[in-house]
Protein backbone atom coordinates (compact mmCIF):
# COMPACT_ATOMS: atom_id res chain seq x y z
CA UNK A 1 0.00 0.00 0.00
CA UNK A 2 2.91 2.77 1.05
CA UNK A 3 4.48 1.63 -2.28
CA UNK A 4 1.52 2.06 -4.19
CA UNK A 5 0.95 5.60 -2.80
CA UNK A 6 4.34 6.70 -3.51
CA UNK A 7 3.85 5.67 -6.67
CA UNK A 8 0.68 7.70 -6.97
CA UNK A 9 2.30 10.63 -5.87
CA UNK A 10 5.01 10.47 -8.07
CA UNK A 11 3.16 10.51 -10.89
CA UNK A 12 0.47 13.28 -9.82
CA UNK A 13 3.95 15.68 -9.27
CA UNK A 14 5.01 14.42 -12.58
CA UNK A 15 2.28 15.49 -14.50
CA UNK A 16 2.29 18.64 -12.41
CA UNK A 17 5.76 19.62 -12.89
CA UNK A 18 4.30 18.77 -16.68
CA UNK A 19 1.38 21.05 -16.63
CA UNK A 20 3.06 23.85 -15.25
CA UNK A 21 6.28 23.85 -18.03
CA UNK A 22 3.65 23.53 -20.59
CA UNK A 23 1.70 26.66 -19.14
CA UNK A 24 5.34 28.58 -19.51
CA UNK A 25 5.40 30.68 -22.11
CA UNK A 26 8.92 31.08 -23.82
CA UNK A 27 8.94 34.71 -24.32
CA UNK A 28 10.67 37.01 -22.57
CA UNK A 29 9.96 40.69 -22.60
CA UNK A 30 11.97 44.37 -21.96
CA UNK A 31 9.47 46.54 -20.92
CA UNK A 32 10.33 50.42 -21.23
CA UNK A 33 9.25 52.94 -18.92
CA UNK A 34 8.23 56.46 -19.91
CA UNK A 35 10.16 60.09 -19.66
CA UNK A 36 10.49 60.90 -16.37
CA UNK A 37 9.38 58.01 -14.92
CA UNK A 38 11.53 57.00 -11.88
CA UNK A 39 11.21 53.67 -9.25
CA UNK A 40 8.68 52.32 -8.84
CA UNK A 41 8.10 52.78 -12.71
CA UNK A 42 4.23 52.94 -14.37
CA UNK A 43 5.14 49.91 -15.99
CA UNK A 44 5.45 47.86 -12.59
CA UNK A 45 2.18 46.91 -12.63
CA UNK A 46 1.86 45.52 -16.15
CA UNK A 47 5.22 44.21 -15.41
CA UNK A 48 3.80 41.54 -12.43
CA UNK A 49 0.50 40.98 -14.77
CA UNK A 50 3.33 40.03 -17.46
CA UNK A 51 5.21 37.72 -15.59
CA UNK A 52 1.56 36.37 -13.63
CA UNK A 53 1.13 35.39 -17.32
CA UNK A 54 4.11 33.29 -17.59
CA UNK A 55 6.80 35.64 -19.19
CA UNK A 56 10.28 36.49 -18.23
CA UNK A 57 9.97 39.97 -17.92
CA UNK A 58 13.01 42.95 -17.29
CA UNK A 59 12.32 46.43 -16.30
CA UNK A 60 15.31 48.19 -16.67
CA UNK A 61 15.84 52.45 -15.49
CA UNK A 62 16.35 54.13 -18.79
CA UNK A 63 18.74 57.12 -19.27
CA UNK A 64 15.17 58.83 -20.04
CA UNK A 65 13.90 58.53 -16.21
CA UNK A 66 14.33 61.37 -13.53
CA UNK A 67 17.06 59.69 -12.09
CA UNK A 68 18.95 59.66 -14.82
CA UNK A 69 18.74 62.80 -16.29
CA UNK A 70 19.70 61.57 -19.54
CA UNK A 71 22.85 60.59 -18.50
CA UNK A 72 23.65 58.78 -21.67
CA UNK A 73 23.05 58.73 -24.77
CA UNK A 74 20.07 57.42 -27.42
CA UNK A 75 22.60 54.78 -28.93
CA UNK A 76 24.59 54.12 -25.69
CA UNK A 77 20.24 53.53 -24.21
CA UNK A 78 19.83 50.79 -27.13
CA UNK A 79 23.19 49.12 -25.72
CA UNK A 80 21.24 49.09 -22.26
CA UNK A 81 18.61 47.13 -23.45
CA UNK A 82 20.50 44.82 -25.57
CA UNK A 83 21.98 43.90 -22.24
CA UNK A 84 18.67 43.22 -20.99
CA UNK A 85 17.46 40.83 -23.31
CA UNK A 86 20.91 38.95 -23.34
CA UNK A 87 19.78 38.70 -19.58
CA UNK A 88 16.31 37.57 -20.70
CA UNK A 89 17.91 34.53 -22.74
CA UNK A 90 19.97 33.84 -20.27
CA UNK A 91 16.99 33.22 -17.68
CA UNK A 92 15.60 30.72 -20.60
CA UNK A 93 13.83 32.82 -22.76
CA UNK A 94 13.36 31.71 -26.69
CA UNK A 95 11.55 34.65 -28.15
CA UNK A 96 12.61 38.52 -27.08
CA UNK A 97 9.90 41.25 -27.94
CA UNK A 98 10.96 45.00 -26.61
CA UNK A 99 8.10 46.51 -25.31
CA UNK A 100 7.14 50.25 -23.79
CA UNK A 101 5.10 53.23 -22.91
CA UNK A 102 5.62 56.41 -24.29
CA UNK A 103 9.14 57.20 -24.61
CA UNK A 104 9.86 53.77 -24.14
CA UNK A 105 7.77 52.53 -27.15
CA UNK A 106 9.91 55.76 -28.97
CA UNK A 107 12.85 52.85 -27.89
CA UNK A 108 11.28 49.82 -28.62
CA UNK A 109 10.85 51.11 -32.25
CA UNK A 110 14.20 52.75 -32.06
CA UNK A 111 15.62 49.37 -31.14
CA UNK A 112 14.10 47.46 -34.13
CA UNK A 113 14.96 49.70 -36.23
CA UNK A 114 18.84 49.12 -34.94
CA UNK A 115 19.32 45.70 -36.54
CA UNK A 116 19.48 44.59 -33.40
CA UNK A 117 18.21 40.62 -32.88
CA UNK A 118 14.56 41.17 -32.03
CA UNK A 119 11.17 38.76 -32.41
CA UNK A 120 8.89 41.57 -31.73
CA UNK A 121 8.22 45.10 -30.47
CA UNK A 122 5.32 46.31 -28.62
CA UNK A 123 4.50 50.24 -28.81
CA UNK A 124 1.86 51.70 -25.99
CA UNK A 125 0.91 55.25 -26.17
CA UNK A 126 4.31 55.94 -28.14
CA UNK A 127 5.58 59.32 -26.71
CA UNK A 128 8.54 61.95 -27.65
CA UNK A 129 7.99 63.58 -30.95
CA UNK A 130 10.90 66.13 -31.79
CA UNK A 131 10.26 66.13 -35.49
CA UNK A 132 6.45 66.86 -34.78
CA UNK A 133 4.82 70.14 -34.65
CA UNK A 134 4.02 72.11 -31.63
CA UNK A 135 7.10 69.87 -29.98
CA UNK A 136 9.06 70.73 -32.56
CA UNK A 137 8.94 74.14 -32.63
CA UNK A 138 9.16 74.97 -28.97
CA UNK A 139 12.42 72.33 -28.58
CA UNK A 140 14.46 74.66 -32.07
CA UNK A 141 15.84 77.11 -29.46
CA UNK A 142 17.56 74.02 -27.61
CA UNK A 143 18.24 71.96 -30.88
CA UNK A 144 20.19 74.67 -32.50
CA UNK A 145 21.90 75.70 -29.34
CA UNK A 146 22.90 72.16 -29.06
CA UNK A 147 23.99 71.90 -32.61
CA UNK A 148 26.02 74.85 -32.76
CA UNK A 149 28.04 73.78 -29.98
CA UNK A 150 28.69 70.21 -31.61
CA UNK A 151 29.68 72.29 -34.50
CA UNK A 152 32.08 73.95 -32.69
CA UNK A 153 33.82 71.23 -31.30
CA UNK A 154 32.17 71.58 -27.74
CA UNK A 155 29.58 68.94 -28.64
CA UNK A 156 31.01 66.75 -24.94
CA UNK A 157 30.19 69.83 -22.61
CA UNK A 158 27.13 70.01 -20.81
CA UNK A 159 24.52 72.91 -20.65
CA UNK A 160 21.07 73.47 -20.05
CA UNK A 161 18.66 72.79 -22.55
CA UNK A 162 14.40 72.05 -22.60
CA UNK A 163 12.45 68.91 -22.52
CA UNK A 164 8.59 68.35 -22.82
CA UNK A 165 6.38 65.76 -21.80
CA UNK A 166 2.68 65.69 -22.24
CA UNK A 167 2.58 69.31 -22.49
CA UNK A 168 4.96 70.05 -19.57
CA UNK A 169 8.42 72.14 -20.07
CA UNK A 170 11.44 71.78 -17.48
CA UNK A 171 15.23 72.43 -18.37
CA UNK A 172 17.93 69.53 -18.25
CA UNK A 173 21.51 69.07 -17.99
CA UNK A 174 23.18 67.28 -20.89
CA UNK A 175 26.09 67.12 -23.27
CA UNK A 176 24.93 68.67 -25.92
CA UNK A 177 26.19 65.17 -28.06
CA UNK A 178 23.42 63.94 -25.44
CA UNK A 179 20.49 65.83 -25.80
CA UNK A 180 21.11 65.95 -30.20
CA UNK A 181 21.00 61.64 -29.91
CA UNK A 182 17.32 62.36 -28.41
CA UNK A 183 16.44 65.30 -29.95
CA UNK A 184 17.53 65.22 -33.27
CA UNK A 185 14.29 65.86 -35.34
CA UNK A 186 15.94 63.14 -37.85
CA UNK A 187 17.46 61.51 -35.70
CA UNK A 188 16.73 58.33 -33.22
CA UNK A 189 13.82 59.75 -31.41
CA UNK A 190 12.19 60.15 -35.08
CA UNK A 191 9.19 57.71 -35.25
CA UNK A 192 8.25 58.09 -38.69
CA UNK A 193 11.89 57.18 -39.61
CA UNK A 194 12.63 54.46 -37.75
CA UNK A 195 9.30 52.61 -37.63
CA UNK A 196 9.95 52.03 -41.81
CA UNK A 197 13.80 50.71 -40.88
CA UNK A 198 12.22 48.03 -38.94
CA UNK A 199 12.85 44.88 -40.32
CA UNK A 200 9.52 42.71 -42.20
CA UNK A 201 10.38 40.02 -39.85
CA UNK A 202 9.44 41.62 -36.70
CA UNK A 203 5.89 41.61 -35.80
CA UNK A 204 4.53 45.04 -34.43
CA UNK A 205 1.90 45.17 -32.05
CA UNK A 206 1.04 49.47 -31.25
CA UNK A 207 -1.67 50.25 -29.05
CA UNK A 208 -3.10 54.06 -28.41
CA UNK A 209 -5.82 55.53 -26.22
CA UNK A 210 -8.84 57.05 -27.93
CA UNK A 211 -7.99 59.91 -25.47
CA UNK A 212 -4.58 60.15 -25.87
CA UNK A 213 -3.22 63.30 -28.37
CA UNK A 214 -1.68 60.87 -30.94
CA UNK A 215 -4.74 58.98 -31.66
CA UNK A 216 -5.37 60.63 -34.34
CA UNK A 217 -1.85 60.20 -35.85
CA UNK A 218 0.12 57.18 -34.26
CA UNK A 219 -1.41 54.38 -37.20
CA UNK A 220 -0.92 55.99 -40.38
CA UNK A 221 2.54 58.17 -39.31
CA UNK A 222 3.95 55.36 -37.40
CA UNK A 223 2.19 51.90 -37.50
CA UNK A 224 1.46 51.79 -41.33
CA UNK A 225 4.94 53.29 -41.77
CA UNK A 226 6.63 49.46 -40.85
CA UNK A 227 6.57 46.33 -43.10
CA UNK A 228 2.95 45.06 -42.37
CA UNK A 229 3.93 41.53 -40.97
CA UNK A 230 0.69 38.64 -40.34
CA UNK A 231 0.89 39.03 -36.38
CA UNK A 232 1.51 42.96 -36.74
CA UNK A 233 -1.36 44.86 -34.70
CA UNK A 234 -2.89 48.07 -33.81
CA UNK A 235 -5.46 48.55 -31.03
CA UNK A 236 -6.67 51.37 -30.01
CA UNK A 237 -9.00 51.36 -26.60
CA UNK A 238 -10.46 53.84 -24.19
CA UNK A 239 -7.97 55.39 -22.27
CA UNK A 240 -5.48 58.42 -22.04
CA UNK A 241 -2.03 58.30 -22.52
CA UNK A 242 -0.93 56.83 -18.86
CA UNK A 243 -4.62 55.17 -18.16
CA UNK A 244 -3.90 53.00 -21.14
CA UNK A 245 -1.24 51.03 -18.82
CA UNK A 246 -4.53 49.82 -16.51
CA UNK A 247 -6.40 47.76 -19.04
CA UNK A 248 -4.05 46.77 -21.82
CA UNK A 249 -2.55 43.69 -20.23
CA UNK A 250 -4.81 41.13 -21.33
CA UNK A 251 -5.01 42.34 -25.12
CA UNK A 252 -0.62 42.39 -25.02
CA UNK A 253 -0.53 39.13 -23.58
CA UNK A 254 -2.72 37.52 -26.20
CA UNK A 255 -0.36 38.86 -28.55
CA UNK A 256 2.65 37.92 -26.74
CA UNK A 257 1.46 34.31 -26.61
CA UNK A 258 0.86 34.30 -30.78
CA UNK A 259 4.51 34.33 -30.77
CA UNK A 260 5.82 31.83 -28.36
CA UNK A 261 3.68 29.29 -31.01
Amino acid sequence: MIRLLCTLLATLCFHATSWAQAMEVPVGVVLLHGKWDRPPTNVLALSRALQDAGFKVETPLMPWSEPRGYDASYSQALQEIETAAKRLREKGATTIVIAGQSFGANGAIAYAASGRQVDGIAALSPGHTPERGNFRKSLEPSVAKARGMIESGNGRDKAWFEDRNQGQSKTIRASAEVYMSYFDPDGLGNMQKTAAQIPSAVPFFMAVGSADSMAAVAEESIFKKAPMHEKSRYVSVPADHMGLLSIIGPELTIWLKSLGR
